[in-house]
């Protein structure tokens, strides 16, 4: 599984782009965000790949959680999107 890690700085548009290549590699890709700003680009990001996808006849769906992650030596708790293909579901 492919993990991507988003800041408040990551362009969505490009991000969303980088969700459509991993879920043509593979079933899941992970996104992860530590912040506020960095959730909002995450999320952001989703519904543009999303949008995105379903020109294709394909939608996605995703599944939130939490995730420990080491920052300059210390831990912190971000957020984890597990984001899937919906193969041949549109979304509406």
């Amino acid at each position: 599984m492919e993990i991507l890690k988003v800041s408040s700085n990551s362009n969505p548009n490009k991000v969303a782009g980088a969700i459509a290549g991993a879920l043509s590699k593979g079933p899941v890709v992970e996104i992860q965000a530590i912040g506020a700003g960095a959730v909002n680009q995450a999320v952001k990001a989703i519904v543009i790949a999303n949008r995105f996808l379903s020109k294709r006849g394909q939608s996605l769906y995703m599944v939130p959680g939490f995730v420990d992650v080491k920052v300059d030596g210390e831990e912190r708790t971000g957020l984890s999107f597990k984001v899937y293909l919906n193969e041949g579901k549109q979304s509406g």
